[in-house]
């Protein structure tokens, strides 16, 4: 039987490529992999996480019209060392979170911020022993 084996990358669609690569570059600290042209004319940027193999694609394809993302569609999770120090980090930008942390009695805990063009991020604290969402 064929079954899919992992996982590779998730694409998310945007209008302004440029602003949200450097959003998911300098805020969340994800690498640019690779950029290029797609046979149909989107653009393409793939983007990771340092301990992750998945990648992120960002597309932007103009002639299929402006995107609106839906409120609570989608998000990505990303896991962080600690929630008040990328609270810390988001101030350097001018950012705080648009969901603040809901911590847990073992230090677990989650908070949720918003990408440019209205994705969320949720960003996962782990608790003692490695507990954690």
């Amino acid at each position: 039987m064929a079954i899919v084996r992992k996982l590779l990358h998730t694409r998310y669609r945007v209008n302004d490529l440029e602003r949200t690569v450097r959003f998911y570059r300098e805020v969340l600290g994800l690498e640019e992999v690779r950029r290029h042209k797609s046979p149909r004319g989107s653009e393409l940027v793939f983007l990771k996480a340092p301990e992750s193999e998945e990648l992120i694609e960002i597309c932007c394809y103009p002639a299929s019209g402006p995107v609106q993302v839906q409120p609570d569609l989608t998000h990505l999770a990303f896991e962080v060392d600690s929630l008040e120090a990328f609270r810390e980090h988001l101030r350097k930008f001018g950012l705080d979170f648009s969901e603040p942390p809901h911590l847990r009695e073992d230090g677990s805990g989650f908070a949720f911020i918003d990408a440019p063009e209205g994705y969320e991020i949720e960003l996962i604290q782990r608790g003692r022993g490695g507990s954690g969402y």
